[in-house]
Protein backbone atom coordinates (compact mmCIF):
# COMPACT_ATOMS: atom_id res chain seq x y z
CA UNK A 1 0.00 0.00 0.00
CA UNK A 2 1.21 3.45 -0.82
CA UNK A 3 0.40 6.53 1.15
CA UNK A 4 -0.51 9.82 -0.43
CA UNK A 5 1.05 13.03 0.70
CA UNK A 6 -1.55 15.68 1.37
CA UNK A 7 -0.21 19.18 0.83
CA UNK A 8 -1.69 22.47 1.82
CA UNK A 9 -2.08 24.61 -1.29
CA UNK A 10 -3.21 27.82 0.40
CA UNK A 11 -0.05 28.65 2.31
CA UNK A 12 0.33 32.02 0.58
CA UNK A 13 -3.15 33.14 1.58
CA UNK A 14 -2.46 32.04 5.16
CA UNK A 15 0.69 34.16 5.19
CA UNK A 16 -1.19 37.19 3.83
CA UNK A 17 -3.93 36.77 6.43
CA UNK A 18 -1.33 36.38 9.19
CA UNK A 19 0.51 39.52 8.16
CA UNK A 20 -2.78 41.39 7.92
CA UNK A 21 -3.75 40.18 11.38
CA UNK A 22 -0.42 41.25 12.82
CA UNK A 23 -0.55 44.66 11.13
CA UNK A 24 -4.14 45.29 12.20
CA UNK A 25 -3.39 44.25 15.78
CA UNK A 26 -0.40 46.58 15.97
CA UNK A 27 -2.44 49.45 14.48
CA UNK A 28 -5.46 49.03 16.76
CA UNK A 29 -3.38 48.52 19.89
CA UNK A 30 -1.26 51.61 19.14
CA UNK A 31 -4.43 53.67 18.75
CA UNK A 32 -5.93 52.35 22.00
CA UNK A 33 -6.28 54.85 24.83
CA UNK A 34 -7.13 52.27 27.51
CA UNK A 35 -6.82 48.57 28.17
CA UNK A 36 -10.36 47.79 27.02
CA UNK A 37 -10.03 49.70 23.76
CA UNK A 38 -6.90 47.62 23.17
CA UNK A 39 -8.89 44.44 23.76
CA UNK A 40 -11.61 45.62 21.37
CA UNK A 41 -8.88 46.53 18.88
CA UNK A 42 -7.44 43.03 19.04
CA UNK A 43 -10.89 41.56 18.41
CA UNK A 44 -11.28 43.90 15.43
CA UNK A 45 -7.90 42.71 14.17
CA UNK A 46 -9.18 39.12 14.23
CA UNK A 47 -12.29 40.08 12.28
CA UNK A 48 -10.84 42.56 9.74
CA UNK A 49 -11.70 40.46 6.67
CA UNK A 50 -15.38 40.50 7.64
CA UNK A 51 -15.31 44.30 7.90
CA UNK A 52 -13.75 44.58 4.44
CA UNK A 53 -16.28 42.23 2.82
CA UNK A 54 -19.15 44.08 4.50
CA UNK A 55 -17.96 47.47 3.25
CA UNK A 56 -17.38 46.18 -0.29
CA UNK A 57 -20.84 44.62 -0.46
CA UNK A 58 -22.39 47.77 0.99
CA UNK A 59 -20.82 49.87 -1.79
CA UNK A 60 -21.82 47.38 -4.48
CA UNK A 61 -25.42 47.44 -3.19
CA UNK A 62 -26.01 43.74 -3.78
Amino acid sequence: MSTKNITNTNQASNAVYGLGLLGAAVYYIQMATSFWTGVIGFIKALLWPAFIVYEVLKHLEL
